[in-house]
C-alpha cells in the first residue's frame, strides 16, 4: 500500500506526523485489535481533523458497517481493495467530506499483482507465498477475513525475492495466512510440490541471504519440510508454531487437525532435525470449557517443548464463531491469570535460552545501527531470533556482521562485534 501511494505521488510521512490521509491496516483477530483499530482513528483525527481516514484489512472486512460508522472514517476497503489504494485515495475530494462512509468490500480471491521495492529501513524482507486458509477453526473469523486459501505463481515468488536479494536484504521472511497449505499452479488439489520444493528452490538462489518462516501449523512440520531446514547456511534455526493448547480436548474443540501426541511428536521432530532451534508459538489461554488439566496440559507442552517465544492470546468471543456460543465459557479473570501464568513460563524458559549463548559466536542482522546502548535497546537479532545490543555499534558498518557474546541484559543478548569483522 505504501509502495502504491507512494508511486501516484504521495508523500508518506511517521505516524505520529500531520497528514492528509491516514491509511490504518486492521487486524480483527481479538476484541482488543477492534478497539485498537477504533483509536487509532480518533488519534489521527486528533492529528488533524480534516484529515480522511482509509480503513482497510480484516476488521474492515469483517465488520464494513461498523468501521463505517467510527466518525471521521471517510472510506472503508476490503482486504482485495487495499491494494488499489492509491486510486481510492485520488478520488478522496476535499472540502467535500462524506456523511457516511464509503465502502468498497469484495470476495476475496485476489492477490497483489505487483512486486515489492523494498522495505524501508529494514534488513529483512517479507514475502508472501500464500493468502487465505480454508480451516475453520471454531474461534476465528480469520478465513472469512482473508478467504479461501490461494498460492502465488512460484515465478513469481522467485523473482520477487531475487529482488530484494539483489537490493542487500540479509535475510527473507516467507510469510502466509496458512503457509503450509502453498501449493503450485499446477497441482492446486494439493497432490503437487508444495512448500518444502518451494523452499529448496528459493535456497538454490544465488546470493549471501538467509530464510526464515513465518508462523507454521504443526500439521506441515512434515519430516521432509524439516530436513530442509536443517540447512544451517540457508535456514534460520527458528519457528513459530501455531500451537493454540496442549489438550487434545481442547484442541478437537477449536477444530484443529491434531492432538497432543502428534504436538509433541513434531515438535520433537523439529528440535531433532534443527540444531540449536529455537521455538516460538500462538497459544491461547481460557478457551470455552478449558479445565485446570486442559489448561496445565498447555503449560506443559510450553516447558517440555521449550518454547521461548510464547504469543500469548486470551480468548476473545468472536461475533459469529462456534466458540463464542459455547455455554461454558471461562470467566475473563481466570483467561488472563493463565495467559499471564503461560507469559511467565515462556519468560523462565527465555532466560535459560537466552544464558545458555553467553560464550557463543553468531551472525547478526543489524536492524538499528544507530541504537543507544545504554537503552537497553537491541540493534539486531541472530539467526535463531534472539535480540542482541552491540557495545561498540559504531564497528557494525555492514548490515550483517559477526558477533561474539559474552552477556545478557534485561533479555537482551550483549555482545561486541567480531575482530574479523
Amino acid at each position: 500500500m505504501a509502495q502504491d501511494l507512494a508511486r501516484d505521488r504521495w508523500k508518506l510521512v511517521d505516524s505520529a506526523e500531520f497528514a492528509d490521509v491516514y491509511v490504518i491496516n486492521s487486524c480483527t483477530v481479538t476484541a482488543e485489535a477492534d478497539r485498537q483499530t477504533r483509536q487509532a482513528v480518533r488519534r489521527a483525527l486528533r492529528q488533524n481533523p480534516q484529515a480522511h481516514v482509509i480503513v482497510t484489512g480484516c476488521y474492515a472486512q469483517n465488520q464494513a458497517d461498523a468501521c463505517a460508522e467510527i466518525p471521521g472514517v471517510s472510506l472503508v476497503l476490503g482486504n482485495d481493495h487495499k491494494h488499489a489504494v492509491a486510486r481510492f485515495a485520488r478520488n478522496l475530494k476535499k472540502p467535500e467530506r462524506p456523511n457516511d462512509a464509503a465502502i468498497q468490500i469484495d470476495r476475496l480471491t485476489g492477490l497483489p499483482p505487483a512486486l515489492l521495492d523494498g522495505f524501508d529501513s529494514r534488513s529483512r524482507a517479507f514475502v508472501q507465498v500464500q493468502q487465505g486458509c480454508d480451516q475453520s477453526c471454531t474461534f476465528c473469523v480469520i478465513h472469512r477475513a482473508r478467504g479461501p486459501s490461494r498460492s502465488y505463481d512460484e515465478a513469481h515468488i522467485l523473482r520477487q525475492i531475487g529482488n530484494f536479494v539483489n537490493a542487500g536484504f540479509c535475510e527473507v521472511v516467507i510469510c502466509g495466512v496458512d503457509l503450509g497449505s502453498y501449493v503450485t499452479a499446477d497441482a492446486l488439489d494439493g497432490s503437487g510440490p508444495a512448500l518444502t520444493s518451494l523452499l529448496k528452490k528459493i535456497a538454490q538462489l544465488p546470493g549471501a541471504f538467509r530464510i526464515r518462516l513465518s508462523s507454521i501449523d504443526p500439521v506441515h512440520l512434515t519430516d521432509d519440510l524439516l530436513a530442509v531446514l536443517s540447512d544451517p547456511d540457508r535456514f534460520c534455526p527458528y519457528l513459530h508454531v501455531s500451537i493454540q493448547s496442549g489438550s487434545t480436548l481442547i484442541l478437537k474443540r477449536m477444530k484443529r487437525r491434531y492432538d497432543r501426541e502428534f504436538l509433541k511428536d513434531r515438535l520433537d521432530a523439529a528440535r531433532q532435525h534443527i540444531e540449536g532451534l529455537v521455538l516460538g508459538a500462538d497459544v491461547m489461554a481460557g478457551f470455552p470449557t478449558e479445565s485446570e488439566q486442559d489448561f496445565a496440559d498447555t503449560v506443559d507442552i510450553i516447558d517440555h517443548s521449550q518454547v521461548i517465544y510464547p504469543h500469548v492470546f486470551s480468548f476473545s468471543a468472536r461475533p459469529g464463531t462456534p466458540a463464542a456460543r459455547i455455554p461454558r465459557q471461562v470467566p475473563k479473570t481466570e483467561r488472563r491469570r493463565r495467559a499471564a501464568i503461560l507469559r511467565t513460563t515462556g519468560e523462565t524458559n527465555r532466560r535459560l535460552a537466552l544464558q545458555r549463548m553467553v560464550g557463543s559466536t553468531g551472525r547478526l542482522i543489524v536492524e538499528r545501527p544507530d541504537a543507544v546502548a545504554k537503552s537497553n535497546a537491541y540493534h539486531g537479532r541472530l539467526a535463531n531470533y534472539m535480540p542482541v545490543r552491540l557495545e561498540d555499534p559504531e564497528k557494525a558498518s555492514a548490515s550483517e556482521v559477526g558477533v561474539e557474546i559474552h552477556g545478557v541484559s534485561e533479555e537482551v543478548l550483549v555482545a561486541r562485534v567480531s575482530p574479523s569483522e
